[in-house]
Parts: C-alpha cells; structure tokens; sequence
C-alpha cells in the first residue's frame, strides 16, 4: 500500500475532450507524450497520468488535423482540464490524406454519430432506425430494419462492417419477424452512408452504400442496455503489450411489447439473440489480423386469435372481423466468420486479404386458416354493441400453408490494395464469391367466399360463381411447390484513381474507377446453366471555390448493374431462372454543400438533385418485407428527386436535423405505360433532434419524427399491377424520449461513491408512437363472391408503446 501510495504522488493528470473546428468532439485522438499514451473515446474524451515535478510535452493527433503541442509541469495528484481544438491540416490531400469530415462531403457521405444511434428512441433502434431520418431513405414500417433509398428496394442497399459484405435473411416476410440488424451498436465507431453515386470501390447494387467500422479498443471497459424490448451488453479490452484487443457484444430482443399492442390479439413467443465479437492481433507494426464474427439464433413462435380492423369513412364504416386457428413456427439460424489481413508493405502501399463465410439455416412453417366476417359497424353512440359488426355484407374464409426451408452457404475471399503518393492514391481489388443455396418451397392458399372456393383466376376459363355453377376439380388459389439447388459463382473486381489539385486557389478532387463483375448460375435441378459479365464505370468531381462562403460542389455518377442474388433468379412459381439478366442503372448526382453559422453556431446545409433511368428491371411486388421477383428483365423505370438536409446545432452542444425528400419512381412492364413502383415515395419530412434543460443540462431530451406519403398498396396474388394502383394512407409517426443522466464524463461522480464504478449511469423513458397514429404497412384482400367486389383492408402497425430503459458503461 505504501508503495503505491508513492508511485500515486508521483503522477499528475490531464483530462479533457478533443474537439474540432466545429466544435464537435474527435473520437480516437491520438494523446501522446514521451513515455506513454491514450486515445479518446467515441465522445472526445481523454484521461491521461503524467510525471509529476516535471515538463512533459504532451502531443494530440489525429489523421487530417494538424497537431496541437503543449507543456504542463504538474504538482502529485494534481489534475488540469486542457479541451484542444484540431484544426484542419490545409497541406494534406487526396481521400485519406485530408480531414474525415471533408472526406465525406467529397464522396457525397453521410457520416452519422455512433452515440445519436445509441440513444434516438424507435420501436427498432440502431443505425437503420436514424438511417430513416435521411431525406433519401425511406421505411413505412418501425418493426423492420429494411429501408429503401431513392427508389430502390431492400435488396439493393450494400452493408459493410469493417470493408466485410453482410447478409439478411432470405425466407423473411413480415418485419415482426426480422428480429436484430446484423450491426451491433454497441460496437460502432463510424457509420458512413451514401445514397447514390458512390465509388467503384464499392459493390455491386443500385441504390446505397453503408459502410460501418467496429471500435478498436484501447483499453478495457464495458457498457450495459436495458429495455422493456430487451437488452445488450458489450465489454472489450487489450492486452498488457497492447498487441491484441478484443470487444465482444451480447444482444437479446423480444418485439412482444409491441406486438402485443396491436389489433390482432396473439399467443407470441418471440427470441431473437446473437453474439458477435471482434478482435484484433498485431504482430508488428506492419502486420495485423483481424477477426469478425457473428451467430444470430432467431425463433417467432406466433399463434394469432382474433382481429378486428375498422377502416372505410364516418359516413359508411366498415369492419373486418377475423377468427384463426393454427399458428407460425420460423426459425433463422446464422452463422458468420470473416479474417481481414492488414500489411503494410511501406508509407506508400498496404495491401489486405479479406475472407468471410457466410451459413444461414431457415424455416418458415405456417398452418393459419382464416375465417372472416366483413360488414358494416354499429355508429350509434348510445349503443352497448358501439363498434361492432351488425350486419354482414361478406363471410368467407381463408387457409394458408407453408413448409419452406432453406440452406444457404456463401464464402467470399478478397485481395484490396491501396497506394498512396502525393496528391494521386489508387485503390484496386479483387474478390471471389460462392453462393450455393439449397431451397424447398411449399405454400399454398384456399380462399372460400360464401361457400365458395375460388379458384386461380387463369385467362383459360371464365368463372361466374355463384350465378352460373362450375363444374371442376377443386384448386388452390395459389400453389407452389419446387426445390432448387442452385450454385453462383462471381469474379469481381475493380481500380480507382482519386487525385487533389487546384485552379486558380479552386480545390478540386478528381475520382474515376471501373468495375467487372462476372457470373456463373447452375441450377442443378433443371441441369441448366448461364454465364454473363458486366462493367461498371463511375466518376466522381468535387470542387471547393475559393470564396468566402463555405460551399463545396460535387457531381457524380456512371453506370451501375446488380447482377442477379438467388431472390432475383426465383419466380412466383418458385422456378429458378438463370438466363435473369443484371439490372442496370445510369446514375447523375449533383450536390452542394454549404456551411454557415446560425446563432454563432455552426450549421450545413447539404442538397443533392439525381436522377437514375434503369433498363433491364426485374419487376418485384412487395409483401410486408417480402420482394416476390417476376424473374425477367422486361421493365424499364425512371427515379429522380431531390434531398434536403439541415443539420447543426439548433440546441447549443447538440446535433440535430430536418430532412425533406421528393421522389418519383416509375416502371414500364412489357410497354403497357408508365406506373408506380411500388417504392414511389413522393414526399418525406423528417427530423432528429436533441435537446436539454438549461439549467439541468442532464436532463437531455430526443424526439424522431417521419412523415411519409403513402406508398402503393400492393396488388393480390396473381392480380395485374395495372389494375391496383391505389394508394396506403401517409405514414405518420413520432417517438419521443427523456434521458437522465446520473453520471458522465461531464458530471463525474465522487470518489468512493458506488457511482464512482461507471462511466457513465443513464435511465430514461420512452414514448414509441406518441400520437398513436394508425400506419399501415399493406393491405388484407378480401374477396366476396356474392357482389364481386374486392376489398383492401388495412394492415395496421404499432400504436402507442411505453417503454423503459437503463444505459450503464465503465
């Protein structure tokens, strides 16, 4: 004890938060001095032990900022706040060679805060719940993790978590039943999102990048968050030589909460789990290996009972009443592995070696039947039976079935190279994929109206039941039975040029590349086989004026393709068909940036105008969260829109925004006319925004809010598209949180205090929905033999939830 009492009073500290020009804390500065070091955390804060009794010359770094240097001489245990402020280092260039910050505003990226995510309220927080605050991104649905970006759909967003490809699930089709996002939030350090226009370095799809890097830890600590939802806990660390680091995160959800809420009361018995880790060795300072791994065991165990929808007009409501019997058991087990090799072969070249691989096990087993009252509602407000159906104007019933499973097994290996001289940097890479996916489809839905099976309405017969009988077999509406075995084999690569130069003290940065993308599909149970290769040219220009207002200007674009995944490939009839061609895209992005200050507080204003004409479309119907693919390219389609989005510091200290979007998206199947996709968002608002109390700045408050248009409402089994082009009702919703802060680095507890143990103690309160608005994600079709009329009943989303929380690190 004397010892260390000795060797205590012998150091000094200095602690602080790293901020850049903008006032915005740095994460992971470099502080250094001649015998040790630290870096800051993701919030900009360092703590560092100095000799005491002497000058120590204390260095803060971090790449794309110019040093700051300063001297303390402190007395034993004295401690001294320093909050340095980095300044952009002018004299660097190129993609890495200059600030992140204006990195990002040259390749057109949104980069969002690791800690917003963490702490925004949603019924499905993480990165994908603030991706939706973007003006390019939209969801009608918070029980998904699926988002679209300027007219695109889910199966065109790339996802990389530290430069690895990630999947979702195939058999998923109902948002209730994703469970958990693959990113774990807890992990994060950047998040980095591009909504079109993006480099060659990038994959393969039409519509958006997200590009997350996981935190490298620099000493050991942990966080806990607890939820009426669930929770997670994380704890990383390094070794005693600091050569290896490690931050492994434990996840469990349980979406029962809000399920509950909703009209169709449900036995649910709900798990969603996964453990995902990263870890890090380096066996010099030239070499490192990484490792990144996930396993995700989801169950949905959903037995529903009974629902009742009301929907129609004051005028003439009408309800849907429903009685089921059966229940759904899914279960989607993943598994993934991926190693990434850093070598850095000099100042000017690092080369990687990345390979990934990828299992998936899914079962999607149902026995529902339906059997369904639609008539008109009691309005009588004295009336003890008030809302309920009096009169039946259809009864029927409904059987659906599925027995699908499937077993996917995709491996990956890949070689990147970067070279770095002066104002030029290339990029190249290679990359090898496999996909081998073995699938059993067996679904199949009777439809009885008025005691009636309706039979598939095929153009060979006309059926006018029950005015004239039919005399023929009974058939299922719809049927599909198939079982593929289907292997894709990919060769991809690229090479880009990125350069910085200057014209007349006019910054310009200079970005071209070109992808190759070939292909092999064999589908083995039709010996059937096809090979098809693509190229992909792309440029971006960036130019800074040299004026006094901070604006940048941006243009970009090229052609992209997606060449077919195994959803593309399959039909409604559950056939796989190689011959499906890649769909391609010419994108043109035109973008501005302008930086001010507002209230003395510093504010960006970020505009971008695109357009994208697509030929080859593989037209798709949308179910929930289910893309069921025509599999044939013969569509053409048009997006183009604009993005607004207004971010700063509308509340001092605090980082808010308001976006708003403008989209229009069309398609032309087998030149019949111009019609919505059924992605056409034609209007968005939406805001994130952080405030708290002035004199109780821990008391900190978030509000989320989306305003979308309604999107197409779909079309029934079997229907012409052409014929359902009516709308669902505009997407409303407004979630809202108060956060206490007990303890953080702002407001540090005592010592000897038991909150002396955490770095940080949170708990807070949270209102999903908070005007229980009645969104609706599709529709329920249902058919009345007696009048021939086909009714689309709304699927209605979460109401209000409360909820609960508890945010602990250290």
């Amino acid at each position: 004890m004397l010892t260390s009492l000795v060797i205590y009073s012998q150091t000094g500290q200095v602690r602080g938060i790293v901020l850049d020009e903008n006032s915005s804390p740095v994460a992971f500065a470099n502080i250094t001095f001649a015998q040790g070091g630290t870096q800051s955390n993701e919030n900009g804060f360092y703590q560092l032990e100095v000799p005491s009794n002497q000058e120590v010359v204390i260095t803060i770094s971090y790449v794309g900022y110019k040093n700051v240097v300063f001297t303390v001489d402190l007395k034993p245990n004295e401690f001294i706040e320093i909050n340095p402020v980095l300044k952009v280092e002018v004299a660097q260039i190129g993609e890495v060679v200059i600030s992140s910050k204006n990195r990002a505003a040259v390749q057109g990226i949104t980069t969002v805060s690791p800690e917003a995510i963490r702490k925004i309220p949603g019924a499905n927080p993480g990165v994908e719940n603030l991706l939706k605050t973007l003006p390019g991104v939209s969801s009608n649905n918070e029980l998904s993790t699926q988002y679209s970006v300027r007219g695109g759909n889910f199966d065109e967003n790339l996802v990389y978590v530290n430069e690895i490809e990630v999947y979702r699930p195939f058999l998923i089709r109902s948002g209730q039943q994703e469970g958990l996002s693959f990113v774990n939030t807890d992990l994060v350090r950047t998040v980095d999102f591009s909504a079109g226009g993006f480099q060659a370095k990038y994959g393969d799809k039409l519509s958006s990048v997200l590009d997350i890097t996981y935190r490298r830890p620099v000493d050991f600590g942990g966080r806990v968050n607890l939820n009426l939802l669930g929770g997670s806990a994380a704890v990383e660390g390094v070794s005693a030589n600091n050569k290896f680091s490690g931050i492994i995160g434990v996840r469990y959800r349980d979406n029962s909460l809000l399920v509950d809420a909703r009209e169709t009361e449900t036995n649910y018995d709900p798990s969603f789990a996964d453990v995902q880790a990263y870890l890090t060795y380096q066996f010099s300072k030239k070499f490192e290996v990484g490792f990144l791994g996930n396993i995700a065991v989801n169950e949905y165990n959903y037995e529903p009972e009974t629902r009742q929808t009301n929907f129609g007009t004051l005028q003439d409501p009408i309800a849907l009443l429903v009685f089921y019997d059966g229940q759904e058991e899914d279960r989607y087990d993943t598994y993934f592995g991926a190693l990434k090799a850093t070598y850095t072969l000099s100042e000017n070249y690092t080369a990687k070696l990345i390979a990934s691989t990828y299992h998936t096990k899914e079962q999607e087993h149902f026995d529902i039947l339906a059997q369904y009252r639609l008539g008109a509602v009691n309005t009588d407000l004295g009336s003890d039976d008030l809302g309920e159906v009096e009169f039946s104007e259809a009864v029927g019933g409904q059987l659906t079935s599925a027995k699908n499973d499937l077993d996917a097994l995709i491996t990956t290996v890949q070689h990147k190279g970067q070279f770095i001289k002066d104002r030029l940097q290339l990029d190249y890479g290679i990359k090898y994929n496999r996909e081998d996916i073995r699938d059993r489809v067996r679904e199949f839905e009777v439809i009885d109206s008025a005691g009636f099976s309706v039979r598939p309405p095929l153009p060979d017969f006309q059926n006018n039941q029950p005015y004239e009988p039919f005399d023929a077999p009974l058939e299922p509406f719809t049927s599909v039975r198939a079982f593929n075995e289907t292997v894709i084999e990919r060769v991809q690569s690229f090479a880009q040029a990125s350069y910085k130069t200057q014209l007349n003290n006019h910054e310009i940065w200079l970005n071209g590349g070109v992808r190759s993308h070939a292909w092999t599909v064999d589908d083995e149970r039709t010996a059937s086989s096809n090979s098809q290769h693509v190229f992909s040219p792309r440029a971006q220009v960036a130019i800074k004026p040299d004026w006094k207002t901070d604006m940048l200007f941006r243009v970009s674009g090229g052609v992209y393709y997606q060449p077919p995944f195994y959803r593309e490939l399959r039909d409604s009839t559950g056939t796989v068909r190689p011959q499906v061609k890649a769909q391609r895209s010419l994108h043109l992005v035109l973008g501005n940036e302008y930086s001010f200050n507002l209230w003395n507080r510093p504010f960006t204003l970020t505009s971008e105008a695109y357009f994208k004409e697509l030929d080859d479309v593989n037209p798709y119907t949308i179910e929930n969260v289910r893309i069921r693919y025509r599999a044939r390219n013969n569509a053409e389609a048009y997006a183009y829109g604009l993005d607004l989005r207004l971010n700063g510091e509308f509340v001092p200290g605090t980082e808010s925004w308001v976006s708003i979007g403008v989209l229009k998206t069309e398609e032309n199947i087998d030149d019949r006319g111009y019609i919505a996709r059924p992605t056409d968002q034609r209007f968005k608002f939406a805001a994130l925004f952080q405030d708290y109390v002035p004199k109780f700045p821990n008391f900190k408050a978030f509000l989320n809010l989306v305003y979308n248009t309604g999107l197409p409402g779909g079309s029934p089994s079997y229907a012409d598209p052409y014929d359902f082009q009516t709308r669902l009702r505009d997407y409303r919703r407004v979630d809202f949180g108060v956060l206490y802060v007990v303890t953080d680095e702002t407001k540090p507890a005592k010592k000897g205090s038991w909150l002396a143990n955490f770095e940080e103690l949170n708990v807070g309160v949270e209102i999903f929905n908070m005007f229980d608005n009645q969104n609706s994600i599709t529709n329920t079709f249902v058919r009345d033999a007696a009048s021939q009329q086909l009714y689309a009943v709304p699927n209605f989303l979460t109401p209000r939830v409360f909820n609960i929380r508890l945010g602990v690190r250290f």
